[in-house]
């Protein structure tokens, strides 16, 4: 069953999950900031990577423009942390197992993959405005190229 997709000017689903560390991070925390959310399927996996990397390499004009970037996948803890240290990653990774916070923000159900239709993580980013309501939501996003694009939506510079 896949949740019906959220919607701009919705509020966004609050959570708290454990990040690469396994300290808790909840949405609750970044209350009066902007926050971007990303569902990927898999560290560690080509287009995961590239799409990691791609928010790494423009933290600074994100954060400049005031976003908080947070990752979300399915994968352990232990798994996040080789990610994050393989990768240089400078922002949170979060941990959710359960697919709990994917099924709230609809980003896991059914896709294509390969022409096959089959279950698992869309490739989802959000963007939360201060006042904890959906700014974007994208659903099914490319892995190359996204960051710039969602720069280019938000309005940010290099």
């Amino acid at each position: 069953m896949t949740a019906t997709k959220l919607e701009i000017g919705e509020i966004a689903p609050n959570f708290s999950l454990l990040d690469q560390d396994g300290a808790s991070v909840a949405l609750s925390d970044f209350s009066g900031q902007k926050v971007i959310v990303y569902f990927y399927p898999a560290a560690g996996t080509p287009g995961c990577t590239t799409q990691a990397c791609d928010f790494r390499d423009n933290i600074n004009s994100l954060k400049s423009a005031g976003y908080q970037v947070l990752g979300v996948s399915k994968d352990t803890t232990d798994d996040l942390k080789k990610f994050q240290a393989d990768q240089g990653l400078n922002f949170p990774l979060l941990s959710d197992l359960e697919l709990d916070v994917h099924n709230a923000y609809a980003a896991y159900g059914e896709k294509n993959l390969y022409g096959k239709k089959v279950t698992g993580v869309l490739r989802s980013t959000f963007v939360i405005n201060e006042d904890g309501t959906i700014k974007l939501a994208l659903y099914n996003v490319k892995a190359t190229g996204h960051v710039a694009s969602l720069r280019k939506k938000l309005g940010i510079d290099a």
